[in-house]
């Protein structure tokens, strides 16, 4: 029963997303009835919308669009005592916790050191994180077509408009999807709503102040767009952001949604479905293996705590299965939203939600952030391949030289700077190590887990990790920068260089990408070149603790 579940929820993923990407498809090719509005709107910004951009144009115009969008969401949160739509008395943020805000939803981190409901006012819920929900995911798809693009498209030096491409994700995907979301978790009971806390009297006759507030909008786009910030502080497994079996279900399915549409819709832009079947499949494979292993040892239990699953840190109405399911796909898709706690999963559950994000969220990923960085791996696997057959590594018939190749390296090496980096850099200074919970291998792992999420701009925690100490709201805000847009720029510099290459012919030499024979490489690269960097560290932290367990010890 159990495996049927999962195979239609992945049959209704699928099914989804092959829609999604044919609409995508008509919609970064442009729709002439909505290409009036397309001018207007970007007319108004005094943009031209029929100039194209080389790369390094492309670049510059996402790196001063995130900037612009950090200042003004740095400026709310440190002002939103002063400014309206403040019901419940909220004062500005700390410059450390709001420069740390910022940066995580200005690069689609969502890393949330603060609890929103307590923390946050009305104003800065909506005009500050939810419009950074939407134009953060927005670049995300904007970048992940213009680097399509650059391997597709005929021969030429540009790779399309930034602003077109944003605002075509956002007010043709991103925002009607939205808004069918946000209607359906506020008719499962998500509230929606200006007002501030209510006071009621429970039960026990005791008072209880209930937090309340526009919170079915935010947390649309936040599973749409892979965001993952809750308007609460538990997130999804708060029962005002996720009150049931069907809500859980919805935002489930929409995590994953736009990610593995990406996957088809490079096949209609390279015009061979093939190519993209074969990257969803390297993909699908490695995420299946992924739940089942949590799934296998959340439902098999920590024996520690008695027979049964193990459900401490979830939610009764969810259980071991949906959690595993949320965990599995959060740490999958760069959203780091929860509906249980990772932080009280089995050790070897935390290894693989650590294992997903330090490959650098490429098993779907992020909103087009996932996708981008999984053509990384492929340019690195056709070179690999190109080295065993003796030929120059070629990509949709586009050689892949000692440029890409170099370019793919650098985007590749920012996930062990950072995650290694700076995970040891807080292991050894007293004022980080304050943040850490537990002692022994666990207390690495939850180093480990904060620096890989921010890194891989996942956002998802180890609950016992003191995130909001100023030592890591600066350090992990740093690292959240450089997972970013140390991979945007080499990709869209790749990008950039394969679009000015002849494309040259297939021949009987020419290394197939659309079997199962490159699958199969595209995986073993990804565990190679990915989980293993990160194996030595993962020794001392996951394993180690699997291991004492087994063994019967406690730390």
């Amino acid at each position: 029963m159990t495996m049927l579940a999962y195979a239609l929820y992945f049959a209704a993923l699928v099914g989804a997303a092959l829609v999604l990407a044919a609409w995508m498809a008509r919609v970064y090719s442009g729709i002439p009835a909505l290409a009036g509005i397309e001018r207007r709107v970007l007319r108004g910004a005094g943009i031209n919308p029929g100039r194209d951009m080389a790369w390094g144009a492309y670049a510059l115009a996402v790196l001063a669009f995130n900037l612009a969008g950090f200042a003004l969401l740095y400026a709310l949160l440190r002002a939103q005592g002063a400014l309206p739509l403040n019901p419940d008395g909220i004062g500005g943020m700390a410059p450390d916790l709001a420069f740390n805000t910022a940066v995580s939803f200005v690069t689609n981190t969502n890393w949330q050191a603060y609890s929103g409901e307590a923390q946050l006012s009305h104003l800065a819920q909506m005009a500050g994180l939810t419009v950074q929900n939407f134009v953060s995911a927005g670049t995300g798809m904007a970048v992940a077509v213009a680097v399509i693009r650059g391997f597709t498209a005929p021969k030429g030096t540009t790779l399309g408009n930034f602003w077109v491409d944003l605002t075509r994700s956002v007010l043709w995907i991103l925002l009607p999807l939205s808004v069918l979301l946000a209607l359906f978790l506020a008719w499962q009971g998500v509230p929606q709503t200006l007002q501030g806390a209510v006071t009621v009297t429970g039960m026990e006759g005791a008072e209880q102040i209930i937090a309340r507030g526009p919170a079915a909008a935010q947390i649309a786009i936040k599973q749409l767009g892979t965001n993952g910030g809750g308007f609460f502080g538990v997130n999804s497994a708060h029962p005002f952001e996720n009150p049931t079996i069907a809500s859980n279900l919805a935002q489930s399915l929409s995590l994953l949604l736009i990610p593995v549409a990406f996957c088809f819709l490079f096949g209609r832009m390279a015009g061979d479905r093939r190519q993209g079947l074969a990257i969803f499949a390297a993909m699908a494979v490695m995420f299946v293996v992924g739940l089942g292993t949590i799934h296998a040892y959340e439902v098999a239990g920590n024996p520690a705590l008695g027979l049964g699953a193990n459900m401490e840190g979830k939610e009764q109405r969810f259980g071991a299965m949906l959690s595993a399911l949320w965990a599995a796909s959060t740490t999958a898709a760069s959203n780091g939203s929860v509906n249980a706690m990772h932080d009280s999963f089995m050790p070897l559950s935390g290894l693989v939600m650590l294992l997903n994000m330090q490959i650098g969220e490429v098993i779907f990923g992020g909103v087009g952030a996932g996708f981008y960085g999984m053509l990384l791996y492929v340019v690195l696997a056709v070179f690999l391949a190109g080295l065993m057959v003796g030929r120059t590594p070629e990509y949709l018939g586009r050689k892949v030289e000692a440029r890409e190749v170099t370019l793919a390296v650098l985007a590749f090496l920012s996930m062990p700077l950072g995650i290694l980096v700076g995970g040891a850099v807080a292991a050894t200074v007293p004022q980080a190590l304050a943040a850490v919970q537990d002692a022994g291998p666990h207390g690495l792992s939850e180093i480990l887990y904060a620096y890989s999420s921010a890194t891989g701009n996942n956002g998802s925690a180890f609950g016992g990790f003191g995130a909001a100490l100023p030592w890591h709201t600066t350090a992990l805000g740093l690292v959240m920068l450089l997972g970013r847009y140390a991979i945007i720029v080499p990709m869209l510099a790749i990008a950039g260089s394969m679009i000015r290459k002849t494309r040259a012919p297939v021949t009987a030499g020419t290394f197939p990408t659309h079997g199962p024979l490159f699958v199969t490489l595209l995986v073993l690269t990804v565990l190679i070149l990915g989980a293993l960097t990160f194996f030595p560290v993962l020794a001392l932290g996951p394993i180690a603790e699997e291991t004492a367990r087994v063994a019967g010890q406690t730390f």
